[in-house]
């Protein structure tokens, strides 16, 4: 084995959170390492939201392309779509991201160590056969799909899989009825596959206010999308027609030219050797934090999702910026506020979710809750033959009704949730909504306008 090399930080992950972390350690003069077996930009960039969101544009663009004809113009409706065409200049797109990383972390002075570390120690890591120490280590390894261990599992797909595709498959069953579930749904419906979504419980994004929950629902049916809530997979089997999936009731689906695997995500630690470090592990593979992203070691510390907080990427980012200012710049209590963090699934229609659920806030606050909701067609359908619902809810609290929760679906609701989230972080009141001079016309202005509350 070759001599250590000594950094002031170590970063094992070069995704957001290992990125951030050490972006802001190298800027305060610090020597400072990344390890990433894989590219830089982790999951979000490489296989994640990134180019999801790419394929969400092109989907929406598939939806406006059906709707065009409605507002006067003269377009070619449902023309095949190139698919080997969008998945090279995605590819394209993602190349320059994983560049610009390479460099900037170049210029940064951050060394990048390819390969998969192990810890050896509590202060230090072994990549590749070489050891290399550190002031401190900052695990931020992320995650990876999880595939349930059925039998016949490996016919099917994570989202990895969905990534490397190099044909649209026409016959599609997403198994999973979350984040990543719904929106891989929606984009191969909006291509033209026929899909099927399953899920062991009886709603998608369960975890959701149910009015978004139901809303999505009626829309994913609207557009042809097969629900079957709950079943639960028991097998899969591959047949000369494709892959049937057979449930534990005795239900049998398909068959499919290609499954997807959405049922979750699982803590990339397994392979880490933690416990050379001493360093804690639960049996779901989490690394346990304090509010300082301190482990239970010293000098080791686990932002982002392997902390079973918030798996998301500004959430990580935001992590590992604090954290470097902790450890670096002089700010003893600089911390991550885990609280009222908003979130976006790009679905279609899209929603978003900041603060708490009607059912949550009346669990806190009882009688003190006032619910302010609507429904209705935004303008984009004012002229098209089909229209997809727009839904708002205010969650209010208290005798002064502070506004804890904000629940959108509909177009525009990834982009308008940001300004409303900044206001529910503020604490603002339904008063302070009402007191906002609308912009109109939008659809955003609808929460600025509610008047009466559900009984």
């Amino acid at each position: 084995m070759q001599s250590s090399t000594h950094y002031d930080l170590i970063a094992l992950g070069g995704g957001s959170g290992g990125l951030a972390v050490a972006e802001k350690a190298a800027q305060y003069g610090k020597r400072v390492a990344v390890v990433e077996p894989f590219k830089l930009g982790g999951t979000c960039v490489n296989n994640g939201c990134v180019p999801k969101k790419v394929m969400w544009f092109a989907a929406n663009l598939a939806h406006a392309i059906e709707d065009a004809p409605h507002f006067g113009f003269d377009v070619t409706v449902g023309g095949p779509l190139d698919w080997k065409k969008l998945i090279e200049g995605r590819r394209r797109y993602i190349g320059r991201i994983n560049n610009y990383w390479d460099g900037y972390a170049r210029d940064m002075g951050i060394e990048v160590i390819p390969g998969e570390a192990r810890f050896a120690d509590a202060r230090s890591i072994e990549v590749n056969g070489v050891r290399y120490t550190a002031d401190h280590i900052v695990i931020a390894t992320g995650g990876r799909p999880f595939v349930p261990p059925v039998p016949g599992a490996e016919l099917g797909m994570t989202s990895d899989g969905f990534f490397a595709l190099e044909e649209r498959p026409q016959r599609v069953a997403v198994i999973g009825g979350g984040y990543i579930g719904v929106e891989l749904a929606g984009v191969l419906r909006a291509f033209g596959s026929e899909v099927t979504v399953l899920d062991m419980v009886d709603r998608v994004i369960a975890p959701f206010d149910t009015l978004l929950s139901d809303t999505l629902m009626d829309e994913m049916r609207k557009q042809g999308i097969a629900l079957h809530l709950p079943f639960r997979v028991q097998r899969l089997e591959r047949t000369g027609e494709g892959i049937v999936i057979h449930g534990e009731a005795g239900e049998a689906l398909g068959a499919f030219e290609g499954v997807i695997w959405a049922a979750g995500r699982v803590p990339n630690t397994d392979r880490l050797a933690l416990e050379l470090a001493g360093v804690e592990r639960l049996r779901n593979g989490v690394v346990p934090t304090d509010a300082y992203q301190n482990t239970n070691v010293p000098g080791i510390y686990a932002i982002g999702d392997i902390t079973g907080r918030a798996p998301l990427t500004p959430v990580a980012i935001a992590a590992g910026r604090r954290l470097a200012d902790r450890l670096f710049g002089g700010m003893s209590t600089r911390k991550m506020d885990y609280d009222t963090i908003p979130t976006v699934v790009f679905a279609h229609p899209p929603l978003g979710t900041v603060g708490l659920t009607e059912a949550q806030a009346r669990e806190q606050y009882g009688a003190q809750v006032r619910i302010y909701e609507t429904s209705f067609t935004p303008m984009r359908y004012a002229l098209s033959s089909h229209g997809v619902k727009t839904a708002m809810k205010l969650v209010c609290a208290g005798e002064d009704e502070k506004v804890v929760g904000v629940h959108i679906i509909g177009d525009g609701a990834d982009e308008m949730l940001q300004g409303f989230a900044v206001a529910v972080k503020a604490g603002l009141t339904k008063a302070q909504f009402d007191d906002t001079v609308a912009i109109h016309p939008t659809s955003s202005e609808e929460l600025v306008t509610l008047k009466t509350p559900n009984p």
